[in-house]
């Protein structure tokens, strides 16, 4: 059994994609990150050596700290994040415990640049219906819990990418958007390397909403509908965009733990 500041990789996983996902922080030297610069789904990279300037903007949240192997710099991180007053754990044999237990890592080669409060930034059409939610859910939940979406008229997206260094998505003619029949939740999931079983039933889901394919999946039109009715429940794209990670995370937690599970009623046992 592991010690109470330290956590498993099977125990991280369960945990990874989830609303109260702990912050991952990556403090992998230099040397082995660019071994293999993929990166445990939503992590962020931190230097160990400057870990007392940064402690303290995770006071008070959950924080799993990944060096190499699970030693000195994950632990003495952690120790020092506790102190700052976060409830941290180290993970257990680190990044390469990780990796050898074919756990998900996220191929960073189109990860887009990142500003200066390390954040990445994107931007769409506005008033999103499918897929407009279902990347940002994806980003958000695996490759960067701080990105920012910016949502602007159709005309203006490749503009506003230009003038802001946002990176746009699900318009023609740019790298993350619809290829032959899948749509860009789909090519997200392919070039970030994110494809497990309940991503890939998510978004057989996604493309069926997204694509009018509803015999897709059965639950497609299920999600068509609730998305368009978030849609006319909020003006505000970023409230909508709230609202519809909700709607996600429901799905994703279906698709990852409940998908044998029914429901009926009467209840069984119980007369009609």
């Amino acid at each position: 059994m592991p010690a109470p500041t330290i956590i498993t990789p099977q125990q991280l996983a369960r945990r990874v994609g989830l609303p109260d996902a702990p912050a991952i922080i990556d403090v992998r030297v230099a040397e082995d990150a660019a071994a293999d610069p993929r990166f445990i789904p939503g992590a962020v990279r931190r230097a160990h050596d400057d870990v007392a300037a940064w402690a303290g903007r995770f006071a008070g949240r959950d924080v799993v700290v990944v060096c190499q192997k699970g030693l000195k710099l994950s632990q003495g991180a952690a120790a020092w994040l506790r102190h700052a007053g976060a409830n941290a754990e180290s993970l257990e044999g680190g990044f390469e415990a990780w990796r050898d237990a074919r756990l998900p890592l996220v191929a960073p080669a189109h990860v887009p640049p990142r500003d200066a409060q390390g954040r990445t930034v994107w931007v769409t059409r506005a008033r999103p219906k499918v897929d407009r939610i279902a990347c940002p859910w994806l980003i958000r939940r695996f490759v960067d819990p701080d990105a920012v979406f910016l949502f602007v008229a159709p005309s203006e997206v490749t503009a506003v990418a230009e003038r802001f260094g946002a990176t746009p998505f699900d318009i023609e003619g740019v790298f993350w958007s619809h290829r032959g029949n899948l749509c860009t939740f789909d090519v997200m999931l392919d070039e970030f390397g994110l494809h497990t079983e309940a991503l890939d039933r998510l978004a057989l889901i996604v493309r069926g909403a997204d694509t009018a394919r509803p015999d897709l999946a059965p639950e497609a039109a299920g999600l068509l509908a609730a998305s368009l009715g978030l849609s006319r429940m909020h003006r505000d794209d970023l409230a909508q965009l709230d609202a519809g990670c909700a709607l996600y995370d429901a799905f994703y937690r279906w698709a990852r733990d409940a998908t044998d599970e029914t429901h009926n009623w009467p209840t069984p046992g119980k007369p009609a």
